[in-house]
C-alpha cells in the first residue's frame, strides 16, 4: 500500500485530473491512499510548521516506512527509485510519502523519515510536484513488472 500524505489540497481541475489518472494506473498495482492535511496559514513559520506538524503525524503508522521529499534529500534516477521501492516492499507492506507545504517539513518529521528524497534542487508548487510524485511511482511498478513505458 502507498500512502500520500501532503500539505494542502489540490485546486486546479487539470491537476486533479492527472492524478486521478494516475491514480486508476496505479490501481492496479498497489492500494493507494491520498491524505490531504489543511496547510497552516501562520506568520510565524515554526508555528506553522509544528501545527501541520501535528496534523501530519496522525496519519502515520508505526509501522510506515517513511519517505519524505525534501531538496536536501537523495536523488535518485527512475531506475534507482523503482528498485528502492521494490526493496522497500519485500520488507514493510506501507510506503508513506510525505508532502509538506510552503516552508517544507517539521524536524520531527523530517526526523521520523526512513529515507529523505529530492527530485531536484529546483523548488516546484507542491500541487505540481504531487503529480510528478505519483509519475514516479507508476513508472517504478511498470519498471519492476517489467512493462514497457519507461525510456
Amino acid at each position: 500500500m502507498i500512502k500520500i500524505i501532503c500539505v494542502g489540497k489540490i485546486k486546479e481541475k487539470y491537476l486533479r485530473e492527472a492524478i486521478e489518472e494516475y491514480k486508476k494506473r496505479l490501481s492496479k498495482y498497489t492500494k493507494l491512499e491520498i491524505i490531504e492535511v489543511n496547510d497552516i496559514d501562520n506568520p510565524n513559520i515554526d508555528i506553522t510548521l509544528f501545527k501541520e506538524k501535528e496534523l501530519i503525524e496522525k496519519y502515520i503508522d508505526s509501522k510506515d516506512f517513511v519517505i519524505t521529499l525534501e531538496i536536501e534529500g537523495n536523488m535518485l534516477s527512475s531506475v534507482e527509485f523503482a528498485k528502492k521501492m521494490d526493496n522497500i516492499f519485500n520488507t514493510n507492506s506501507t510506503i508513506a510519502f510525505i508532502i509538506g507545504g510552503s516552508n517544507g517539513l517539521h524536524q520531527d518529521i523530517k526526523n521520523r523519515s526512513n529515507f529523505k528524497l529530492s527530485f531536484s534542487k529546483l523548488t516546484f508548487p507542491h500541487q505540481l510536484f504531487r503529480v510528478n510524485l505519483f509519475e514516479q511511482i507508476y513508472r517504478a511498478f511498470k519498471i519492476n513488472n517489467n512493462e514497457s513505458y519507461h525510456k
